[in-house]
């Protein structure tokens, strides 16, 4: 069963097998605009997953919805597939904390849907799986997916040395964060900026 959110221009839901080719068509175009950001095992997984093997991949999705430990979003615009916002990493107990990370079509890049896709996302894990903390985890020299957290006045908060491996080399991460305070105090504002407009 399809879950889905909305933003001003976008639909956060999730992915469907019926979505395949929409999926496959993006991420083949844009291999070389996503590769480089991505660690090689899931580069390789998803240069390799045919349909059956998404449709696997929307069956995990949805068992980790089940078991509250990641929630993954396709991002929709008009019905059409543009990128992914997930929330990862769910802990919970006295942490309540997440990761979210989030990609675009290359064709797509830079007409916000990103940002609203974030607010909308943000939305959930505070409103909706009542967690206290999200983080966002971005390379120092991803210039765009920075604009994201900046245009959003997501605060920074430290530098984790070679956290993740991206395209096979251990790389740094500038680590942004809001807590659900922060949410409250700015909710009103961020709604009416990304989702309301």
């Amino acid at each position: 069963m399809a879950r889905s959110w909305r933003g001003a221009r976008i639909e956060l839901r999730t992915l469907k097998p019926s979505d395949y080719d929409q999926w496959i068509e993006v991420r083949i175009r844009c291999k070389d605009w996503l590769n480089v950001w991505e660690p090689l095992l899931q580069s390789a997984r998803v240069e390799s997953l045919g349909k059956a093997g998404f449709e696997m991949l929307c069956r995990a999705r949805d068992e980790d919805w089940r078991r509250d430990s990641a929630y993954a979003f396709g991002v929709f615009v008009d019905n059409r597939f543009v990128g992914e916002a997930n929330i990862s990493g769910v802990q919970r107990g006295p942490v309540q904390n997440c990761t979210i990370g989030y990609w675009v079509d290359q064709a797509e890049a830079g007409k916000g849907y990103i940002p609203e896709a974030v607010v909308v996302a943000l939305r959930f894990a505070f409103e909706e799986a009542r967690l206290h903390r999200v983080q966002i985890s971005i390379l120092p020299r991803n210039a765009r997916s920075r604009r994201v957290v900046e245009k959003l006045a997501i605060a920074e908060e430290g530098l984790a040395k070679r956290y993740i491996e991206i395209n096979g080399v251990w790389e740094d991460h500038i680590w942004y964060a809001m807590t659900f305070e922060e949410w409250v105090d700015r909710r009103q504002d961020l709604i009416t900026k990304w989702i309301l407009r």
